[in-house]
């Protein structure tokens, strides 16, 4: 249920809704909209995830993470969760969800709803399979640009997952990105 900060189809029709964003009296958050008088936080970007994620026991986390912390300008399609291990949730055909190992100082709550910390949040988006994705490489920029969390925080936290896979990978991801 979206806060008063936030407004949803079901508050407006959605071409008023998108008509007041050309009048410039509202901005998209995700798939809501706010006035463009409310501050872009945190804690607002996650309040619209959770419009789109209601499981409250799914974690905000990859992309969706990123853009929460300010690290992307848009939400990504579909939203991305984690499932912390032996949670279990039915009907996520809008959620991107993975099952993860992820402890309670891998995550904060903002208003209500769990969200990867920003250090998490890079490590996660570096130790992803494949070759990095050009909007994860944008979104770790846009993290460390953001100031939610520094480059050595994050080798700190990579070189504490010992031999865990692709942290190696991660570690040298992370130096290209920063031209090291």
């Amino acid at each position: 249920m979206p806060s008063s900060r936030l407004l949803t189809s079901a508050d407006w029709p959605e071409a008023e809704l998108r008509a007041a964003v050309l009048a410039g009296e509202l901005v998209p958050v995700g798939s809501c909209w706010a006035s463009v008088a409310e501050p872009q936080v945190p804690s607002l970007r996650a309040e619209a995830w959770a419009v789109d994620v209601p499981e409250r026991r799914l974690v905000a986390c990859g992309g969706s993470a990123a853009w929460i912390w300010g690290g992307r300008s848009s939400a990504p399609e579909p939203a991305e969760a984690a499932a912390p291990l032996g949670v279990r949730v039915a009907d996520v055909t809008t959620v991107r969800v993975r099952q993860v190992r992820i402890g309670p100082e891998d995550t904060v709550t903002l208003d209500g709803v769990r969200v990867t910390t920003p250090v998490r949040t890079v490590v996660d988006l570096l130790r992803a399979t494949g070759n990095l994705d050009p909007d994860a490489a944008d979104a770790v920029r846009g993290v460390f640009a953001v100031r939610a969390t520094e480059p050595e925080a994050v080798r700190v936290a990579l070189d504490a997952l010992g031999t865990v896979p692709m942290v190696r990978q991660a570690a040298r991801r992370l130096d290209a990105l920063l031209g090291a």
